[in-house]
């Protein structure tokens, strides 16, 4: 159920398209504000508090748009953040992401089971148990960090860390502010479990 509904773009004011201009530039803030591009829910969430999404889009977009981590070790961190946060709308949304970074259906269900299933290469595991160890502890553990510091230079291992952070407190919000999935993301959350109160 909808805690927090999304802000409609017939809604905005010069503050709302500030922020989406940081971020997505002044051509795509204005498609937006006009309804000529819908706005995703998750955006018009954000802008219930613009001085917050414009500063964050944008460092979220170095994360997405310029990272220093490959794409697919980024993806089944924030898939495994999803699962373990109980997050649907992240989930889908990241399940719709991976697929197109060639992520097959059988390690997108591999991600529920964690960084155990032989679907891993061994910096796959590793990356899976570093999300695991950050959710459970608050850090990555020795052992592990040894071994990703053997295959990712000083800015991935600084991004890793930042992503998992990142996409967990987002989770945090989306569950919180009870994001409602847009039709085309349901398919991507069919069989992902309920929240639990």
């Amino acid at each position: 159920m909808t805690r927090l509904a999304p802000l409609p773009h017939t809604a905005w004011s010069e503050d709302e398209r500030a922020a989406l201009a940081g971020a997505f530039g002044a051509a795509a803030a204005d498609q937006f504000a006009s309804g000529e591009r819908e706005t995703p829910n998750v955006l018009g969430a954000l802008l219930q508090h613009p001085a917050l999404a414009g500063p964050f889009l944008a460092y979220n977009n170095v994360l997405l748009r310029k990272p220093a981590l490959d794409a697919r070790l980024r993806e089944l961190a924030v898939l495994r953040v999803a699962w373990r946060t109980r997050a649907p709308y992240e989930w889908a949304q990241h399940v719709r992401l991976a697929s197109g970074l060639g992520i097959t259906n059988d390690e997108i269900d591999a991600v529920t089971r964690g960084s155990d299933s032989d679907a891993w290469s061994a910096l796959e595991a590793d990356v899976l148990a570093a999300t695991d160890q950050c959710i459970d502890h608050y850090r990555v553990n020795d052992e592990t960090w040894g071994r990703l510091a053997k295959e990712l230079d000083e800015r991935q291992l600084v991004e890793l860390v930042f992503v998992i952070g990142t996409y967990t407190a987002l989770a945090m919000a989306f569950n919180s502010f009870g994001l409602e999935l847009e039709p085309e993301l349901r398919e991507f959350a069919e069989s992902f479990p309920a929240i639990e109160e």
